[in-house]
């Protein structure tokens, strides 16, 4: 009998001891602290920007995690292994956001400068267009129009990269595009003009 009040008292122990140590678990306080700092630095670093998705996703998985938390944080027997696991990911993920808009920066780079000579290229070959595009009283007002649209599509382009010096690559984009869009459309309508008019261009 002796023996068996024994082994229950045993039991019970390591159960009351079992209950103490979990419902006495902490917050991950740590980890979360790492996971939010990434995730700050890759904002700071424009991720939110120029990787909109993939700073979502983690800033979700973040959200995400701390809602576990609190869920367990509630909880007699509190167990916070799995969200520790998930936050030291997230962290390594919020770290490798920096590279990624580094690189994407570089891409954008790229991309503005191709669209910018493609577009100095079309304005270029629109004036020589509208040199021989008809002169006749409709045609003269639709030439000062279009006049008027490269002009305008020209100090676009001036302005670009003023935009990229200041590091606004974004809006810098936006507006070559926009420029190059224009451009393209008056060289079609241009073209269009002179194959009517059967004028070699």
């Amino acid at each position: 009998m002796i023996r068996i009040m024994k082994r229950i008292f045993y039991v019970l122990s390591i159960v009351a001891a079992t209950l103490i140590f979990t419902s006495c678990a902490k917050a991950p306080q740590a980890e979360i602290d790492a996971a939010k700092a990434a995730l700050e630095q890759a904002k700071t670093a424009q991720a939110d920007l120029y990787v909109e998705g993939d700073f979502l996703a983690v800033q979700d998985s973040l959200n995400a995690v701390m809602v576990e938390i609190e869920a367990q944080s509630s909880k007699l027997f509190k167990s916070y292994g799995a969200s520790k696991e998930k936050l030291a990911t997230i962290a390594t993920q919020a770290t490798e956001l920096v590279a990624k808009t580094d690189v994407r920066k570089e891409e954008i780079k790229t991309e503005v400068a191709t669209a910018e000579a493609a577009t100095l290229a079309l304005i270029e070959e629109n004036n020589a267009l509208l040199a021989k595009a008809p002169k006749g009283k409709e045609g003269k007002e639709a030439i000062e129009a279009i006049k008027l649209d490269l002009t305008g599509i020209t100090s676009s382009v001036g302005e670009v990269s003023g935009l990229m010096a200041n590091g606004d690559l974004l809006g810098a984009q936006t507006k070559v595009n926009a420029a190059q869009q224009k451009a393209t459309e008056i060289n079609t309508e241009l073209k269009t003009v002179l194959e009517k008019a059967k004028i070699k261009f």
